[in-house]
């Protein structure tokens, strides 16, 4: 036993964590479960969309408030950092054990939260990155990887059943963080000051901003609808900025000892099997596909193989395809159907616990799937059904009424149980190509993919819409009068990008005086976003299509022969 289990920490080694005789192996899968639902609490990331960026202004964006297309790419961050964290961190793990990386993973985690409160408190961008994205996002990958392996070692006889569990949970995280989280934010809220109807305050405007002119002076301040304005108990009119609260910052600080202690102790349940454990009277199958080896390839010669880099990419623009819209799927809906009465701020918040819930059966149900059809059909379906549901979605956007609503919604949830069971899949595809003995490490490094569609998955929905976005604004103020123009915004329209920037001159604005049969265009903002995330999944189906088993100079018997198992 090494000196390190010894050590101060050494009660969270491996070492010391090896199960006793008889031990039931039914008690690790509810810890692994536990801890991939705090985790997972990630997907329902876009819940903290609207008040983020409305933290200044409140019941609306203020000037200097914090952009859609900036606070969507924390999410991005904590993405990136949790494919390199579980990339780096899977040899480590071996090392120290699960309890160990559970702890750690809990540590960081919560405290990224605790972080990332400060610095919304404090209107400081930077901290939310840090503590949320960087710190959030190395717990992130820290966890997922822990429940992962260790179930696979408790469960040889049940791989795919293994995986689909712990993957499973990290899926269904924000079926409970997204109520949690918007509960939390309702508690914590507080209206700002209200100074009166917009035809009873003096408003000016100043480089995009308005600002009221009141007894202590002038003010900058942002004008609410009633709708905007009801979810905070007020009426449409003109707020002082700064004054009020979103709730956000409290928020993020209970989330972050919450998900501490329930995480610590989960990680404290974590125990593994000694070397050489199998289950009571299990012997392994014969090989039944040639799809599946019974050789092994050594960690480092996987990267040098092209199965490796045609799974990387399957996964990657899968990943893509789906978690730009997961982002800002509450945004997206509000956007598309928000002028049914049907879509309240409630029903949003149930759309998104939704994803959560289509995300987590997906995992079980497609990797249970794959067990049956071969893991190579499964992803065949993912891409051909995926392109034909991505390509229907300008289509319900367009139809519009509550038809179209609920085609949406079918649609979208489907497309999120393959995103789902993309995940779940994954791991036993591996084991499957390059055997057993290192598909841990592989399956982690596999995940850098996941970090590169955290980036490019927001990047192209955020900045596609804001190019629809930027041409629906730019046709609406053409047509609309330029008179009526200056005396609702307080500024002529050779200063429209400035009045956009400050978040002054807005779609729904414009449309309040744009010409009678004018078109709304919002519905349509997501249309170029849905066709490129289906040439994606194009482009992945050929890479699934060219994977083929691994040529016999990649197995370890001939590359590191040191390493062969015994028999």
């Amino acid at each position: 036993m090494s000196d390190a289990a010894h050590g101060p920490l050494g009660f969270l080694r491996k070492e010391n964590i090896v199960a006793p005789e008889g031990y039931n192996r039914w008690r690790v899968p509810p810890a692994s479960i536990t801890i991939h639902l705090c985790i997972g609490s990630v997907y329902a990331w876009s819940v903290f969309n609207p008040a983020l960026t409305r933290e200044l202004g409140v019941v609306t964006s203020s000037g200097s408030d914090w952009t859609l297309s900036s606070v969507v790419w924390i999410f991005s961050v904590a993405i990136v950092v949790l494919g390199l964290a579980a990339a780096f961190g899977g040899k480590w793990l071996e090392k120290v054990g699960p309890r160990y990386v559970g702890v750690v993973a809990a540590s960081l985690w919560g405290g990224g939260f605790l972080i990332g409160s400060a610095g919304i408190a404090t209107h400081q961008l930077w901290m939310v990155y840090l503590g949320y994205g960087v710190f959030g996002g190395a717990g992130l990958g820290l966890g997922y990887v822990s429940p992962v392996s260790t179930l696979i070692r408790w469960f040889p006889d049940r791989r795919g059943m293994a995986t689909g569990m712990a993957i499973m949970g990290f899926g269904g995280g924000a079926m409970i963080g997204a109520p949690l989280k918007q509960w939390l934010l309702n508690l914590y809220q507080t209206a700002p000051d209200f100074l009166g109807a917009a035809g009873a305050v003096t408003l000016v405007t100043e480089g995009g901003r308005r600002f009221a002119e009141t007894a202590a002076g002038k003010v900058e301040v942002v004008v609410a609808s009633a709708q905007q304005a009801a979810v905070f108990g007020g009426e449409a009119g003109v707020y002082v900025v700064g004054t009020g609260n979103t709730g956000a910052a409290a928020t993020f600080a209970t989330l972050g000892v919450v998900y501490f202690c329930v995480m610590v102790f989960a990680a404290f349940q974590y125990r593994v099997p000694r070397d050489g454990w199998k289950p009571e009277g299990w012997e392994p199958k014969p090989v039944a596909s040639g799809m599946v080896t019974r050789n092994n390839v050594h960690i480092d010669q996987a990267l040098k193989t092209p199965q490796f880099w045609l799974l990387w990419v399957v996964l990657c623009f899968n990943v893509t395809a789906g978690i730009g819209v997961i982002g800002v799927a509450k945004t997206m809906i509000n956007e598309i159907f928000g002028d049914l009465a049907l879509v309240t701020a409630a029903f949003a918040g149930t759309y998104v616990l939704m994803i959560s819930v289509f995300n987590m059966v997906g995992r079980f149900f497609w990797a249970s799937t794959s067990d049956f059809i071969g893991r190579k059909n499964t992803y065949h379906c993912f891409f051909i059904i995926g392109t034909i549901l991505y390509c229907t979605i300008p289509f319900w956007a367009a139809s519009g009424g509550l038809t179209a609503l609920v085609g949406f919604y079918i649609a979208t949830m489907i497309i999120f149980t393959m995103y789902g069971g993309g995940f779940a899949t994954i791991p036993a595809y591996l084991a499957d190509i390059f055997g057993t003995m290192h598909v841990g490490g592989i399956h982690g490094r596999l995940l850098t993919a996941w970090s590169t569609a955290g980036v490019l998955g927001p990047f192209a929905i955020t900045y596609l819409r804001n190019i629809s976005t930027e041409n629906a604004i730019a046709d609406l103020a053409s047509a609309v009068d330029p008179a009526a123009f200056v005396e609702k915004f307080g500024a002529p329209v050779s200063q429209l990008g400035d009045l956009v920037a400050a978040n002054t001159v807005t779609i729904a604005g414009l449309m309040d005086l744009a010409p009678a049969g004018t078109v709304d265009p919002t519905a349509t903002l997501y249309n170029t976003t849905m066709y490129c995330m289906a040439a994606l999944l194009v482009i992945a189906f050929f890479a699934n299509l060219m994977v083929r088993p691994v040529r016999d100079h990649h197995h370890v018997d001939n590359t590191h022969p040191e390493a062969v198992p015994a028999e």
